[in-house]
Protein backbone atom coordinates (compact mmCIF):
# COMPACT_ATOMS: atom_id res chain seq x y z
CA UNK A 1 0.00 0.00 0.00
CA UNK A 2 1.49 3.33 -1.11
CA UNK A 3 0.99 6.89 0.08
CA UNK A 4 1.85 9.98 -1.95
CA UNK A 5 2.67 13.20 -0.08
CA UNK A 6 2.63 16.63 -1.71
CA UNK A 7 4.61 19.76 -0.78
CA UNK A 8 1.79 20.86 1.55
CA UNK A 9 2.05 17.63 3.55
CA UNK A 10 -1.23 16.26 2.25
CA UNK A 11 -1.37 12.48 2.00
CA UNK A 12 -3.09 10.37 -0.66
CA UNK A 13 -3.65 6.65 -0.27
CA UNK A 14 -3.26 5.06 -3.70
CA UNK A 15 -4.02 1.67 -5.16
CA UNK A 16 -4.13 0.62 -8.79
CA UNK A 17 -5.93 3.69 -10.18
CA UNK A 18 -4.74 7.06 -11.43
CA UNK A 19 -4.32 9.69 -8.73
CA UNK A 20 -6.34 12.84 -9.42
CA UNK A 21 -5.75 15.95 -7.29
CA UNK A 22 -6.16 19.71 -7.61
CA UNK A 23 -2.51 19.78 -8.70
CA UNK A 24 -3.03 17.40 -11.61
CA UNK A 25 -3.00 13.65 -12.08
CA UNK A 26 -0.44 10.85 -11.96
CA UNK A 27 -0.95 7.76 -14.09
CA UNK A 28 -1.46 4.44 -12.35
CA UNK A 29 1.40 2.92 -14.37
CA UNK A 30 3.84 5.37 -12.79
CA UNK A 31 2.45 4.68 -9.32
CA UNK A 32 2.69 0.90 -9.73
CA UNK A 33 6.30 1.09 -10.93
CA UNK A 34 7.35 3.49 -8.15
CA UNK A 35 9.23 2.58 -4.98
CA UNK A 36 9.35 4.19 -1.56
CA UNK A 37 11.39 7.39 -1.78
CA UNK A 38 10.64 8.06 -5.44
CA UNK A 39 9.30 11.47 -6.50
CA UNK A 40 6.49 11.49 -9.05
CA UNK A 41 5.16 14.45 -10.97
CA UNK A 42 1.62 15.24 -12.04
CA UNK A 43 0.91 16.28 -15.62
CA UNK A 44 1.16 19.87 -14.30
CA UNK A 45 4.63 19.25 -12.90
CA UNK A 46 3.74 19.13 -9.18
CA UNK A 47 5.91 16.76 -7.13
CA UNK A 48 4.67 13.95 -4.89
CA UNK A 49 6.91 11.78 -2.70
CA UNK A 50 6.15 8.05 -2.52
CA UNK A 51 6.25 6.21 0.82
CA UNK A 52 5.04 2.84 2.02
CA UNK A 53 1.95 3.36 4.15
CA UNK A 54 2.39 2.42 7.79
CA UNK A 55 -0.57 1.63 10.01
CA UNK A 56 -1.13 5.26 11.06
CA UNK A 57 -1.08 6.48 7.46
CA UNK A 58 -3.57 3.82 6.49
CA UNK A 59 -6.01 4.42 9.36
CA UNK A 60 -5.88 8.17 8.74
CA UNK A 61 -6.80 7.80 5.06
CA UNK A 62 -9.00 4.69 4.94
CA UNK A 63 -12.73 4.72 4.23
CA UNK A 64 -14.99 5.58 7.16
CA UNK A 65 -18.43 6.94 7.98
CA UNK A 66 -17.89 7.42 11.69
CA UNK A 67 -15.33 8.90 14.06
CA UNK A 68 -12.39 6.74 15.10
CA UNK A 69 -10.35 6.42 18.28
CA UNK A 70 -7.16 8.45 18.01
CA UNK A 71 -3.62 7.03 18.33
CA UNK A 72 -3.12 8.82 21.66
CA UNK A 73 -5.88 6.73 23.24
CA UNK A 74 -5.05 3.47 21.46
CA UNK A 75 -1.41 3.82 22.46
CA UNK A 76 -2.27 4.24 26.14
CA UNK A 77 -4.61 1.27 25.99
CA UNK A 78 -1.94 -0.99 24.48
CA UNK A 79 0.74 0.20 26.91
CA UNK A 80 -1.45 -0.03 30.01
CA UNK A 81 -2.73 -3.54 29.28
CA UNK A 82 0.59 -4.86 27.99
CA UNK A 83 -1.03 -6.58 25.03
CA UNK A 84 1.55 -7.96 22.64
CA UNK A 85 2.51 -10.57 20.07
CA UNK A 86 0.28 -13.63 20.11
CA UNK A 87 -2.47 -12.03 22.19
CA UNK A 88 -6.15 -12.91 21.78
CA UNK A 89 -8.36 -9.82 21.73
CA UNK A 90 -12.06 -9.06 21.46
CA UNK A 91 -12.96 -5.62 20.08
CA UNK A 92 -16.58 -4.46 20.23
CA UNK A 93 -17.92 -1.44 18.39
CA UNK A 94 -15.89 -2.05 15.24
CA UNK A 95 -16.97 1.11 13.40
CA UNK A 96 -14.60 1.61 10.48
CA UNK A 97 -12.18 -0.94 11.91
CA UNK A 98 -9.50 1.40 13.29
CA UNK A 99 -9.18 -0.25 16.69
CA UNK A 100 -9.33 -3.75 15.18
CA UNK A 101 -6.56 -2.87 12.72
CA UNK A 102 -4.42 -1.32 15.46
CA UNK A 103 -4.86 -4.31 17.77
CA UNK A 104 -4.27 -6.83 14.99
CA UNK A 105 -1.02 -5.10 14.16
CA UNK A 106 0.04 -5.26 17.82
CA UNK A 107 -0.73 -8.96 18.35
CA UNK A 108 0.78 -9.91 14.99
CA UNK A 109 0.11 -12.96 12.80
CA UNK A 110 0.31 -15.30 15.81
CA UNK A 111 -2.48 -13.40 17.56
CA UNK A 112 -6.18 -13.00 16.83
CA UNK A 113 -8.73 -10.18 17.00
CA UNK A 114 -12.48 -10.83 17.09
CA UNK A 115 -14.38 -7.64 16.28
CA UNK A 116 -18.12 -7.23 16.94
CA UNK A 117 -20.31 -4.65 15.14
CA UNK A 118 -24.12 -4.55 15.10
CA UNK A 119 -24.46 -2.32 12.02
CA UNK A 120 -24.09 -4.17 8.74
CA UNK A 121 -22.93 -1.10 6.81
CA UNK A 122 -20.15 -0.40 9.30
CA UNK A 123 -19.15 -4.07 9.37
CA UNK A 124 -18.78 -4.16 5.58
CA UNK A 125 -16.62 -1.01 5.58
CA UNK A 126 -14.48 -2.45 8.36
CA UNK A 127 -13.98 -5.70 6.44
CA UNK A 128 -12.83 -3.78 3.37
CA UNK A 129 -10.44 -1.68 5.43
CA UNK A 130 -8.99 -4.70 7.21
CA UNK A 131 -8.51 -6.58 3.95
CA UNK A 132 -7.05 -3.45 2.35
CA UNK A 133 -4.24 -3.39 4.90
CA UNK A 134 -3.58 -7.07 4.27
CA UNK A 135 -4.48 -8.36 7.73
CA UNK A 136 -5.43 -12.02 8.07
CA UNK A 137 -5.82 -12.23 11.84
CA UNK A 138 -9.10 -10.31 12.26
CA UNK A 139 -12.59 -11.79 12.24
CA UNK A 140 -15.43 -9.26 11.96
CA UNK A 141 -18.75 -10.44 13.36
CA UNK A 142 -21.94 -8.55 12.58
CA UNK A 143 -23.78 -9.43 15.77
CA UNK A 144 -24.75 -8.07 19.18
CA UNK A 145 -22.17 -8.90 21.81
CA UNK A 146 -24.82 -8.82 24.55
CA UNK A 147 -26.78 -11.59 22.83
CA UNK A 148 -24.04 -13.93 21.68
CA UNK A 149 -20.36 -14.31 22.50
CA UNK A 150 -18.30 -17.36 21.62
CA UNK A 151 -14.75 -16.45 22.62
CA UNK A 152 -12.97 -17.59 25.79
CA UNK A 153 -9.51 -17.19 27.38
CA UNK A 154 -9.06 -13.67 26.02
CA UNK A 155 -6.08 -11.52 26.95
CA UNK A 156 -7.93 -8.27 26.34
CA UNK A 157 -11.46 -7.07 25.66
CA UNK A 158 -11.79 -3.55 24.30
CA UNK A 159 -15.27 -2.00 24.31
CA UNK A 160 -16.24 1.13 22.40
CA UNK A 161 -19.94 0.89 23.27
CA UNK A 162 -22.54 3.35 24.62
CA UNK A 163 -23.32 1.05 27.59
CA UNK A 164 -20.31 -1.21 28.11
CA UNK A 165 -21.60 -2.30 31.54
CA UNK A 166 -24.39 -4.22 29.79
CA UNK A 167 -21.89 -6.87 28.68
CA UNK A 168 -19.61 -6.76 31.73
CA UNK A 169 -20.70 -10.13 33.12
CA UNK A 170 -20.26 -11.96 29.81
CA UNK A 171 -16.91 -10.27 29.23
CA UNK A 172 -15.68 -11.23 32.71
CA UNK A 173 -16.32 -14.90 31.91
CA UNK A 174 -14.53 -14.61 28.57
CA UNK A 175 -11.33 -12.99 29.88
CA UNK A 176 -8.64 -15.29 31.22
CA UNK A 177 -7.27 -14.73 34.72
CA UNK A 178 -4.79 -11.87 34.50
CA UNK A 179 -6.43 -10.45 31.38
CA UNK A 180 -7.76 -6.93 30.95
CA UNK A 181 -10.93 -5.09 30.08
CA UNK A 182 -10.58 -1.65 28.51
CA UNK A 183 -13.46 0.66 27.64
CA UNK A 184 -13.73 3.96 25.79
CA UNK A 185 -16.55 6.29 26.85
CA UNK A 186 -17.06 10.04 26.27
CA UNK A 187 -19.08 11.00 29.37
CA UNK A 188 -18.44 11.12 33.12
CA UNK A 189 -21.80 9.61 34.07
CA UNK A 190 -20.92 6.52 32.02
CA UNK A 191 -17.79 6.10 34.14
CA UNK A 192 -19.77 6.14 37.39
CA UNK A 193 -22.12 3.38 36.23
CA UNK A 194 -19.27 1.40 34.73
CA UNK A 195 -17.19 1.41 37.93
CA UNK A 196 -20.16 0.27 39.99
CA UNK A 197 -20.99 -2.64 37.67
CA UNK A 198 -17.37 -3.75 37.17
CA UNK A 199 -16.86 -4.00 40.94
CA UNK A 200 -20.09 -5.96 41.31
CA UNK A 201 -19.11 -8.39 38.55
CA UNK A 202 -15.72 -9.09 40.14
CA UNK A 203 -13.13 -7.02 38.29
CA UNK A 204 -10.11 -5.63 40.16
CA UNK A 205 -7.72 -2.69 39.68
CA UNK A 206 -10.43 -0.52 38.14
CA UNK A 207 -9.06 2.83 36.97
CA UNK A 208 -10.20 5.59 34.60
CA UNK A 209 -8.00 8.14 32.85
CA UNK A 210 -7.95 10.53 29.92
CA UNK A 211 -5.14 11.70 27.68
CA UNK A 212 -4.83 15.39 26.76
CA UNK A 213 -2.27 15.82 24.01
CA UNK A 214 -0.62 19.21 23.47
CA UNK A 215 2.15 19.79 20.97
CA UNK A 216 4.89 22.41 21.00
CA UNK A 217 5.20 25.36 18.63
CA UNK A 218 8.84 25.81 17.64
CA UNK A 219 9.78 29.07 15.92
CA UNK A 220 12.94 31.13 15.54
CA UNK A 221 11.67 33.72 17.98
CA UNK A 222 10.83 31.19 20.67
CA UNK A 223 9.18 27.91 21.65
CA UNK A 224 5.92 27.48 23.53
CA UNK A 225 2.95 25.11 23.78
CA UNK A 226 0.54 25.29 20.86
CA UNK A 227 -2.62 27.28 21.48
CA UNK A 228 -4.67 24.45 19.94
CA UNK A 229 -4.50 20.92 21.26
CA UNK A 230 -6.17 17.54 21.06
CA UNK A 231 -8.11 17.77 24.28
CA UNK A 232 -10.83 15.50 25.58
CA UNK A 233 -11.79 12.67 23.25
CA UNK A 234 -12.94 9.99 25.65
CA UNK A 235 -12.28 8.34 29.00
CA UNK A 236 -10.36 5.08 29.13
CA UNK A 237 -11.40 2.71 31.90
CA UNK A 238 -9.26 -0.32 32.71
CA UNK A 239 -10.06 -3.35 34.86
CA UNK A 240 -8.31 -6.65 35.43
CA UNK A 241 -9.58 -10.13 36.14
CA UNK A 242 -7.63 -11.46 39.14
Amino acid sequence: MRVLIDSRGRKYLVGSDDLHTDAGYIKKEDIVKSASGDVLKTHLGKKYTVIDANINDYIELMERRCSIILPKDMGIMAAYTGIGCGGRVLDAGTGAGASAIFLANVVGPEGKVYSYEIREDFAEIAKRNIEGFGLKNVEVKCQDLSLEMDEKDLDLVFLDLPKPWMVAENVFSAIKTGGFLATYTPFVDQIMTLHHVLKKVGFSNIETMECLLRGMEVKSKGTRPKTRMTGHTGYLTFARKL
